[in-house]
């Protein structure tokens, strides 16, 4: 994950200390903009992440953490365009990429993170390099509403047809016009 879009903020996970590390992320406004493009927002007033870096099992690193965003949506039913929050906490493991030599900073004693319930593969870590802005707009994006509706909004459905409007409704005046099963 060392893309470079339009929101991202690389760390090399070697340099990471011992103990781990917390990172602050605040998307600048042309970040925010180019996220809004990439997600048909009008826009994103607010972009923030906190996130925790520690070593795990084999070279790896586990990233931890909440991402916060005050947006602009706008209405499936009326158009009109709303305020609206995404919170998304982060739970996301990442290993060196295959055939990349692990890191040698291995901590003795460490519990393993890994376990048969695990649904998720870890994602990789290229050059030693993970892109935090990456995993940030990522998440933002998994935590949209798909089809958001602006407060206060019925959505009022046509009437369905009936049989009395179907081409077909003469034929339920026939005595016998009961459909034949069998």
């Amino acid at each position: 994950m060392t893309s470079v879009g339009p929101f991202s903020r690389v760390v090399r996970v070697d340099a990471l200390p011992k103990e781990g590390q917390t990172f602050e992320i605040e998307a600048s406004p042309a970040e925010r903009a180019a996220v809004a493009a990439f997600n048909k927002l009008p826009s994103i007033e607010a972009l923030t992440a906190s996130l925790n870096l520690r070593h795990s099992l084999r070279g790896g690193v586990r990233v931890t953490g909440a991402v916060h965003a005050d947006l602009t949506q706008v209405c499936v039913v009326s158009l009109d365009p709303f305020p609206a929050s995404v919170d998304e906490d982060i739970d996301v493991r990442f290993a060196p990429a295959p055939g990349e030599a692990a890191s040698p900073r291995r901590l003795s004693g460490e519990p393993k993170d890994l376990s048969m319930a695990d649904d998720d593969e870890p994602d990789p870590i290229i050059d030693g390099k993970i892109d935090l802005g990456a995993l940030v707009a990522e998440f933002l994006t998994l935590g949209l509403d798909p089809y958001p509706r602006k407060p206060g909004v019925l959505f009022d459905p046509p009437d369905e047809p009936g049989l009395k409007d179907s081409p077909f409704s003469t034929l339920a005046e026939y005595p016998g016009a009961k459909p034949k099963i069998g």
